[in-house]
C-alpha cells in the first residue's frame, strides 16, 4: 500500500461500490473483475474503473493468470484499514445471507494475530462471566487476567498458574461484524496461538478465515458454552 493522503484514500473507500469491492476481498481471496461486477451489481465497463482506480491507490494489485486477471487486496494494512472503518460504520454485506455461518469471515478469522468474529466475541464474553478475566481498573480499553483466569490458561499450556501476568495483558478490540469487544493484545495472541497449537482452530488456505475444528468445537462448548451448529 502506497503512503497517499488521508483525503486521497478516503475518496477511494469511500465510492460505495469500491467499498463493497474492498468487502468482498477482505478474506484473501483473488476474485475476477466479472465476479466483482456481479457482486456489486454494476456492469464490466463500470467495475473495470473502479479497480483501476483501487490499483493505482495501491488498495489492489492485480495478478494475471492466462486470459483472466484477478485482484486482491494489496496487502494486510489494507484489510486492517477496512476492519478500522468497519468499527465506525456498518460495512456492506456482500452475497452472506446469514454472516454466523462457519467458515466465513463474521463466524471466525483472524484480526492481526488474534480470534475475531462470532466465535471470539463469545468467547470473551463467557470468560469473562466465569471470572477469568475482567475489564482493568487502571488502563483504559485493556483486560487483567484473574487468578482464577490464570489457572485455567495454565490448565490449557498458557503461561503459569501462580502469576496473573504469565499470559499477558489483554485489549479490548471492537469486532466489525459483531459491534462487540474480543480480546487482542498478547493475551490474544497466546489464546489464538495455543488454540492453533492444539488444532482447536485450523487456517484455512488462502484466507483469513479460521475453522473450528469438530474438537475445538467439543473444547469451546465444555470451556465456555458456545453452542455450534450440528
Amino acid at each position: 500500500m502506497r503512503h497517499e493522503g488521508i483525503a486521497e484514500v478516503g475518496a477511494l473507500v469511500g465510492d460505495e461500490t469500491r467499498a463493497r469491492t474492498l468487502v468482498a476481498l477482505m478474506d484473501g481471496l483473488a476474485l475476477p473483475a466479472g465476479e466483482l461486477a456481479r457482486l456489486s451489481n454494476v456492469s464490466a465497463a463500470t467495475m473495470s474503473s473502479h479497480l483501476s482506480k483501487l490499483v493505482e491507490g495501491g488498495l489492489l494489485k492485480v495478478e494475471s493468470q492466462g486470459k483472466h486477471r484477478y485482484y486482491r487486496l494489496a496487502g494486510p494494512k489494507v484489510a486492517t484499514l477496512i476492519e478500522s472503518f468497519g468499527t465506525l460504520v456498518q460495512l456492506p454485506r456482500i452475497s452472506v445471507p446469514n454472516p454466523r455461518l462457519p467458515g466465513t469471515l463474521e463466524y471466525a478469522r483472524s484480526c492481526y494475530r488474534h480470534l475475531a468474529g462470532y466465535v471470539a466475541v463469545e468467547l470473551n464474553r463467557a470468560a469473562m462471566e466465569r471470572g477469568y478475566w475482567a475489564k482493568s481498573r487502571s488502563v483504559d480499553k485493556t483486560y487483567d487476567v484473574t487468578a482464577k483466569g490464570a489457572e485455567w490458561l495454565y490448565s490449557i499450556g498458557i503461561g503459569s498458574a501462580r502469576s496473573v501476568d504469565s499470559a499477558g495483558t489483554g485489549r479490548e478490540c471492537l469486532d466489525w461484524s459483531e459491534r462487540r469487544h474480543h480480546v487482542a493484545g498478547e493475551l490474544g495472541s497466546n489464546l489464538l496461538n495455543r488454540f492453533l497449537e492444539m488444532k482447536w482452530v485450523a487456517r484455512m488456505e488462502g484466507k483469513r478465515s479460521l475453522r473450528i475444528t469438530h474438537r475445538g468445537q467439543v473444547e469451546l462448548n465444555r470451556h465456555f458454552g458456545i453452542a455450534f451448529p450440528a
